[in-house]
Order: structure tokens, then sequence, then C-alpha cells
């Protein structure tokens, strides 16, 4: 029982508006990437674990998608994904930036104002401003959200994180760990697969091709020398299909090498992928598809 009395362990849950760089800071704070990271908005839709691990600590991070009005079905799970997030952690971690309103989505901050678990707010990419900016900024989240511990930050430059990791680790409650000590995250590789092929749609595509897509993992083999990956990438329309696979399936073929040597980076094993597209106009509203894409419990 000694043992554990030093130890502390906890689920570190990081919400905030779409595009303020949630998904950079937890990968920078996990030293793994596990959320795809891109310029556009929306891109992380699932909530991810990175599980952060020392002698007498255990952090278990959760990266939710940004909090938005939503318009269809896909939408609402991962607004419901942010709640969940809310009510279940030891430690929110808010995220904001020095470009977005900081009324926006006014009733997540009165929400943060009524709970009981510590809060961190951290105020990214102060390395696009100026002092007299971040100062006016945290002097304003003070009068929010008076409880909160204030952090200006740059996710992308990692500027000010090992302040926030030392934060994080003494807000945390005296527990044994949740997972084994060599876990770093709850997903599985297929998952990781089909986010890295979600990842290269979204650098790849613009307007709404990327919001239009998902992507299932149909078959994953593990062979000694080589992953054997079949993927499927699903599309609400003909002339999606018709964009994704590009003339001659030269863009489906650039997505699937773009995304083959990002995997075999982070599997550290040669990986032979295959990519189909297929079309399903109804995904995002279909009850069925989206639990079998894992949207809906």
């Amino acid at each position: 029982m000694t043992e554990h009395k030093r130890h502390r362990s906890g689920f570190v849950n990081i919400i905030g508006n779409p595009n303020v760089g949630k998904s950079t800071l937890m990968n920078a704070l996990v030293g793994e990437k596990l959320s795809i990271v891109t310029a556009k908005a929306q891109t992380t839709r699932h909530r991810i674990m990175g599980i952060v691990n020392g002698e007498d600590y255990q952090i278990v991070y959760s990266d939710t998608p940004g909090i938005l009005k939503p318009n269809y079905r896909l939408q609402q799970n991962m607004l419901n994904f942010v709640d969940t997030a809310i009510g279940d952690a030891d430690v929110i971690l808010y995220v904001t930036d020095v470009v977005e309103k900081s009324d926006k989505h006014a009733e997540y901050v009165e929400k943060l104002q009524k709970i009981d678990c510590p809060v961190i707010l951290v105020i990214n990419k102060i390395d696009i401003s100026n002092q007299e900016q971040v100062m006016e900024l945290m002097a304003w989240w003070k009068e929010q959200l008076p409880k909160a511990r204030i952090f200006p930050a740059s996710a992308q430059e990692k500027f000010n994180l090992e302040n926030i990791f030392d934060a994080i680790t003494t807000a945390l409650p005296v527990a044994p760990p949740w997972y084994d000590k060599d876990v770093f995250t709850d997903k599985n590789l297929r998952f990781f697969a089909s986010e890295i092929i979600r990842e290269k749609i979204f650098l790849n595509y613009s307007q709404e091709i990327p919001y239009s897509c998902e992507v299932s993992v149909e078959e994953f083999k593990e062979g000694e020398e080589r992953y054997d990956i079949s993927a499927v990438i699903y599309v609400m329309r003909d002339t999606q299909k018709g964009i994704i696979i590009g003339k001659g399936g030269s863009s489906l073929k650039k997505v699937g090498t773009q995304a083959r040597i990002d995997m075999e980076d982070f599997f550290q094993k040669k990986v032979f992928l295959r990519l189909f597209v297929k079309v399903d106009p109804d995904w995002r509203e279909n009850k069925k598809e989206l639990k079998r894409f894992g949207y809906e419990y």
C-alpha cells in the first residue's frame, strides 16, 4: 500500500474549440504522434488516449474533437465525446489560443466554472502573438476561470510544456496506475493505420472531401517481415470517388505512398498497403455505419 501513496495517476482530458492545437499539444506531451494534426478544423473525430508513464505517475491523456455546433449525426457523436470527457476527467486541460474569440462556445466555459476537478488552461500559439496581447488574454481568462492555473504556451515550438507537465502531475490524484506501465495508448494498430490514411486525405484534398470521407481497415495481417494492410476509403458521392482516385489513379497512389511511409515509421515495420474507394452516401447519419466506424457506443 505504501508504494501507491506517492504514486499519482488519472485522466487528463483535453478540450477546446477546433483548430486551437489540442492534438499538437497532446502529441508533444505524450511524445508520440497519436492524433491527426493538420491545418483544417475538426480533424480529430475520436477520443484518443495517450498514456505517459513515470516511476511515480501515470498520465492518461485524452484528446477530444473540437467543440462545434453539430450539423449531422457524426458531429453530434463527436460532441458527445467532449461532454463525456468533461464528466470523467481528473484534470481538465482546456486549450485556447491567441487567435480565437475568447467567448466562442461560452456554454463550455460556464461548465468549467462549475466543475470540481482542477482546470489547467493553456493559451496556445503565443509564438504568433506579442507579450501585451498574451498578458491581456491571461487576465481575461483569470476573470472567467479564477480557480484555473493558466499557462501561455506554444505546442508547435514546445515552449512552456515542462511547466504544464509539472502542473498536471501535481494536480493528479494519488492512485495506482490505471494501465500497464508499458502501454502508451488504448487504441490498436488498425486504428492508427486508418488515422494515418485519414490524415493524408486531409493533407491532399480540399473543400468538403476530407469531411465526407471515412477510412475502414478491412484487413491487418501481422507477419514476421511486414504488415499487410487493406483499407477502404468511404465517400458520399461518385464525384468524390473520382476526385479521391484522381486521373489514372494518381491521387490515390500518392495518398497510399505517403500513408505507407508514415506507417512504416510508426510501426517500425515494412508495410504493404492496398487502398480501395467505395461510395456510402449515408455514413455520416447512419447509426449502424457510425457504430462500425467507432462513433456510436
